[in-house]
């Protein structure tokens, strides 16, 4: 089923909006920016609404998740919004008891690491997803010309939080499977790549003009594994949204070597994270995709004159592209200085000079 005449895409809202051009490798007059984590603990007013609140509860309550993705809009006059939820919504609405844990993360106190498992994972029920459609077009409602970009986890992401049963720095519970149980691996992985594809297709049919899919833990993995083990779930997951003409956008740490592998993907435009320039990424991924980033978090502490050097130093690398999104190489540190953040999409957009 395509999109209805009245998605955003269609209608015009946001068809011609610089970041959905730059996604579909054009080159609008002004540079496009975002900021991954963009809505979150850096905004006192997304403290204010939380107040220590139950994160999924936020992310599954229309009128909240709406307002918190808002709010880097109006704040920031950022170019596009996206969708405040969390990686693992998909798996606590396929009935998956997870929880977030404050300074830690997503948290399952029985992790999924054997065949028997595996097997009592339920498909999603399309219906549990009407609180995500709700909040997507209460969004879209309000924001008019400026896009919303889909969020959803990659199925090796998510596959690790359930292996793992939370955050972990190294994913060796996970890679162990993947190599010890290859059949239970590709049968937890294509389950995490339908029921993310179904959370990022509820996205965008309610509204969202763009879709990102988020794999965190992807540079855990060489090469050879990504290609044969994981690669095929990502393409997976996207594929659920075909038949939906919306610019598809990878973003992972620590992808320098997977590159050429992600873009096999389908995706229009890739994230590249602070380690990789620009230009160089750009020489890899070729002339038939876009490239998002990738200035450094630790910068935004930094001086101004040292942070406006970065910037020009990133708008000048990401010349060598087909188009670029300006962004960071990952999230927002929840210590940053707001204003920084409004300084940034001021100089990118040129709204004033390097003497202000």
């Amino acid at each position: 089923m395509p999109l209805t005449p009245t998605h955003p895409l269609v209608d015009g809202r946001t068809s011609d909006a610089p970041l959905v051009r730059a996604y579909r490798g054009q080159r609008p007059e002004r540079t496009p920016v975002w900021f991954m984590r963009q809505a979150g603990r850096s905004l006192p007013e997304y403290r204010a609404l939380r107040a220590g609140g139950d994160m999924l509860e936020a992310c599954l309550t229309p009128t909240m998740a709406s307002e918190i993705t808002l709010q880097p809009v109006r704040r920031h006059g950022v170019d596009a919004a996206i969708f405040f939820s969390d990686i693992v919504v998909p798996v606590l609405l396929a009935g998956v008891d997870v929880r977030i844990v404050a300074g830690r993360g997503p948290v399952l106190d029985s992790p999924v690491r054997t065949a028997s498992d595996v097997l009592k994972l339920r498909p999603l029920d399309p219906a549990v997803l009407d609180p995500v459609r709700e909040a997507v077009e209460l969004t879209v409602a309000e924001l008019g010309h400026t896009p919303l970009i889909g969020f959803a986890g990659a199925p090796f992401t998510l596959a690790a939080y359930l292996v793992e049963g939370g955050p972990s720095k190294d994913q060796i519970r996970a890679r162990t499977l993947m190599r010890s149980d290859p059949q239970t691996w590709a049968s937890l992985l294509n389950w995490c790549a339908d029921i993310t594809g179904q959370f990022l297709r509820a996205q965008i049919e309610a509204g969202a003009s763009a879709a990102q899919l988020f794999d965190s833990w992807v540079g855990s993995l060489s090469r050879d594994d990504y290609r044969r083990r994981v690669a095929p779930h990502s393409k997976r997951a996207l594929d659920h949204l075909r038949g939906l003409e919306v610019p598809m956008v990878h973003f992972g740490l620590g992808t320098d070597r997977i590159l050429p592998d992600i873009a096999a993907l389908g995706v229009d435009t890739v994230g590249i994270d602070w380690r990789l320039p620009l230009d160089d990424a750009a020489a890899i991924l070729g002339d038939d995709v876009s490239v998002q980033g990738n200035i450094d978090p630790a910068l935004l502490g930094a001086p101004w004159p040292a942070l406006r050097a970065h910037i020009d130093d990133v708008l000048e690398r990401g010349r060598a592209a087909r188009a670029h999104v300006v962004n960071l190489g990952h999230g927002v540190p929840p210590e940053t200085d707001p204003d920084v953040l409004t300084r940034i999409v001021q100089y990118v957009h040129g709204e004033f000079s390097d003497d202000d």
